[in-house]
Formats: structure tokens, sequence, C-alpha cells
């Protein structure tokens, strides 16, 4: 993997475009639950069916896979010289992790759904709660390097970045 100067418009794209789609999942997750326990009481047929949620989770997962596509291509812009070590590795893992739970979210979910199998399920509902536990992380992050190292770590990933000319 190199290392770019920045993040390209596209990477930048596709992280703000699977927040939305990610903090929907979070928000309008009712359905698929109520559907879910629906399947599991007997009260539905255990098959499944188009939803919302499961769609989603499906172009989050088509995105992510660009998205790493894209990392591994063009790399990711260095982080701070002045960061502590202990940071950047936490930095890291944290993206590496947040990458991992990109694609198996909805693999789980996915495999949960179609073959109604509890263990993916509940899979899936661990990795949403550290989901949520490295968002935290991550939107902490950013504001101590914003405000306490007072580096352009969040330049480079803001929403201004897509309106930029240049290169995708």
């Amino acid at each position: 993997m190199q290392s770019s100067a920045t993040y390209s418009r596209t990477q930048v794209s596709l992280h703000w475009i699977i927040v939305v789609l990610m903090a929907g999942q979070y928000l309008l997750h009712g359905g698929i639950e109520a559907a879910w326990q629906a399947r599991l009481d007997g009260s539905l047929p255990n098959e499944p069916f188009p939803n919302p949620h499961a769609i989603v989770g499906i172009v989050i997962l088509a995105l992510a896979l660009w998205r790493i596509v894209l990392r591994l291509r063009l790399g990711a812009p260095a982080l701070p010289a002045e960061e502590p070590q202990g940071l950047k590795v936490v930095a890291t893992v944290t993206h590496l992790a947040f990458y991992v739970l990109l694609v198996a979210m909805p693999v789980s979910g996915a495999l949960a759904w179609v073959a109604g199998l509890e263990v993916p399920a509940s899979a899936h509902e661990i990795a949403a709660k550290v989901m949520l536990a490295l968002i935290a992380l991550h939107v902490a992050g950013a504001v101590v390097q914003k405000l306490w190292f007072k580096t352009d770590v969040m330049a480079r990933m803001s929403p201004k970045r897509m309106l930029q000319k240049g290169a995708l």
C-alpha cells in the first residue's frame, strides 16, 4: 500500500456515503428486528424477503469493498509525525477494524437473514455494538487531532473535499 498526500475525492465520498448509510441502518433497524423475531417465533414464514435494511447492507458491502480496493491502490495519507506512536497504533487498528466490520456485518446479516441462522445473527448484533464503540473512538480521535494536536487530519476527510476539483 502506498502513502498519498491526501485522500481522493472518491475515497472521501465513499467515506461519507457509508457514514450516512450506516447511520440509517442504526436509526431504522426496528423493522428488521421485528421481522427477525417473527421468523424466530414462527409468526412469519422462515423465508427471506426483500427489506430496506438488507438491501442497504448489501450496498454498504459493495461500497466498503470499493473503498478497500481504493485504499490498497491509492494508499492513505501518513499520520502526523508529531502524533505519539501509541496513538498511531490505535488509529491503524481502528481503521483495520472498521474495514473488517464493514465487510463482516453485511455478510453475517445476509447469512442470518437468508439462511435463518441465529449464530450469524448474534455475531451481527455484537458487531453492531463494536462498530458503535469504534465510531465513538474514531470521532473522539478526530476531535483530539483537531483540538489537542492541532493537525489537519480532519480536513483530509472533510466533505468539502468531495466538491473540490481534481482526480477522483
